[in-house]
């Protein structure tokens, strides 16, 4: 189990060292051509690209962070560092769409400068392709280790990465219909469409992030789940109830109480939490679960017992 673990945090680590590699070439790309060009939306790219790795540094820290075990000072571990590299992500990204939307407006005001013609804007055309193409690779193994690996870190990289993917080509685009039709004007319309696009990621990730830094608990598909695994053994004890969940980064934290016979002897009990858990985390494998038994008080009375009571009513007096 410990090996499986210690695998799951390389391929982490290993893909957001991946992404900073991508995303600094991609970087100097877009800024020497951009520049040459005076393009406003590729010099817009390169400022998205910038951000990106800024962002995948963030991230590349935060996955190692959270991926240290629990000690003295963190004794529910240190999955939180990744949801503040998320909320951290997303504020940059935000940062970046109105950087792009200011430059964008000033060169409306300015729709002839810049030397957007010839060989360059060739040479932008391809850029923004090889981007294109390079992003929808990275972002698609960013995605695939963040789902397996349920890491809003390397989740929000991968988005980051996706949404230039379509930065991209609308930048390409941008500048296919100025190299056949000559209006330059397409280039900041372009680049102001690039940062609404950011924006609206942006908004998602902040909302995302903020959630689990308020101790939201799983969605509705992983407590059935949790009741579903629970209810499998229900002939074992009477009932469970107040289940409580949340998320910290790319770990779960599950409690609930389990109603068992009042005379259940505590082994007994003892093996049943165990078997519990067992099959809790085979599903929920970076899960915390913490089982309270409490017994079955009898009388007819109890409203936590979903079963017909099966002791005699007490008679007080």
């Amino acid at each position: 189990m410990e090996s499986g673990h210690h695998h799951t945090n390389k391929d982490k680590i290993g893909i957001a060292r991946l992404s900073i590699f991508s995303n600094t070439c991609l970087l100097l790309l877009k800024l020497i051509v951009g520049l040459l060009l005076g393009s406003v939306s590729l010099i817009s790219e390169a400022i998205h690209s910038g951000m990106d790795l800024f962002a995948s540094i963030i991230a590349f820290f935060s996955v190692r962070s959270s991926s240290l075990p629990p000690d003295d000072k963190h004794a529910f571990g240190h999955g939180k560092y990744e949801d503040f590299s998320g909320l951290i992500e997303a504020t940059l990204i935000f940062i970046a769409a109105l950087l792009i939307i200011y430059e964008a407006v000033l060169r409306l005001m300015e729709p002839n400068k810049g030397d957007l013609s010839g060989i360059l804007l060739t040479a932008g055309i391809a850029v923004m392709a090889v981007s294109a193409v390079v992003n929808m690779f990275i972002s698609s193994r960013l995605m695939h280790v963040a789902k397996a690996t349920e890491s809003i870190a390397l989740e929000s990289d991968a988005w980051h990465l996706r949404t230039d993917v379509y930065t991209s080509l609308g930048v390409l685009l941008g500048l296919v219909l100025i190299k056949f039709t000559g209006i330059l004007i397409f280039d900041s319309i372009v680049a102001i469409g690039v940062a609404l696009i950011i924006m609206k990621t942006a908004i998602e990730l902040t909302l995302r992030s903020y959630s689990d830094l308020i101790d939201h608990r799983l969605n509705d598909m992983e407590e059935g789940r949790i009741r579903a695994i629970v209810s499998n053994h229900q002939s074992q004890f009477k009932n469970f109830h107040n289940l409580r969940t949340r998320r910290a980064g790319p770990q779960q934290f599950i409690e609930f109480h389990l109603v068992v016979d009042r005379d259940i002897v505590i082994e007994k009990a003892h093996d049943l939490t165990d078997h519990l858990e067992s099959d809790l985390q085979s599903e929920f494998p970076r899960s915390t679960i913490t089982i309270h038994v409490e017994p079955c008080t009898g009388g007819g009375t109890c409203t936590n017992c979903s079963k017909p009571c099966e002791f005699p009513t007490v008679k007080k007096g």
